[in-house]
């Protein structure tokens, strides 16, 4: 049984991948800038606002991306009216689902009105060191950078009409109030990131 965290640590080297972060932790990376839409280099520390910060891991490919979508554009473009900034980020291989291509991500930001930075993590280096493995996935930081909320938009992702826990929209109201997150941790539903 001594073996087992070390071949732990080996399985995760392989892949690549970290744990996920923290409850409490700070985000990583905050300083990595990332190609948005509009052209411009945005890192995570360009967008942080006042009250907090959403980091969202996303795509355009993906079932549950696509499902929750609205929301997440009603979401994102909410957030700094309530002092939180919001970068969604997109760290798929377009070489595995040409779908996640840079040119779709516009196109996509565009007929979903996004307000906030969509941007490309041309490494998947972002995506691993915030230890996220699906799309979409939520990391909600509070006005001291610490991580308050991660995990899922809400308990159901195809039927919008149907959803009775609104994690991130009740996290986000909590964060903007200054207060303690009711719920600070949920199963991120969706896709597997394809890392590049």
């Amino acid at each position: 049984m001594k073996n087992v965290p070390a071949l732990a640590v080996v399985l995760v080297a392989a892949v690549g991948v970290a744990q996920a972060i923290q409850l409490g932790d700070q985000a990583p990376a905050v300083d990595v800038k990332m190609k948005d839409v509009s052209g411009r280099m945005v890192s995570i520390a360009d967008v942080r606002g006042e009250k907090g910060t959403m980091v969202m891991f996303s795509c355009n490919a993906c079932p549950w991306v696509k499902a929750w979508e609205t929301r997440i554009a009603e979401l994102g473009n909410r957030a700094p009216e309530m002092g939180i900034g919001v970068i969604v980020i997109n760290p798929n291989d377009p070489a595995k689902v040409a779908e996640d291509s840079y040119e779709v991500m516009q196109e996509r930001a565009r007929e979903r009105g996004f307000q906030f930075p969509y941007v490309v993590d041309d490494t998947s280096g972002v995506a691993k060191a915030f230890g996220a493995t699906r799309t979409p996935e939520v990391f909600l930081f509070d006005a001291a950078g610490k991580l308050v909320y991660h995990g899922a938009i809400d308990d159901n992702a195809r039927e919008p009409e149907k959803v009775e826990k609104h994690y991130l929209a009740d996290a986000m109201q909590a964060v903007a109030a200054g207060k303690p997150v009711p719920v600070a941790e949920t199963k991120a539903i969706g896709c597997t990131i394809k890392w590049r």
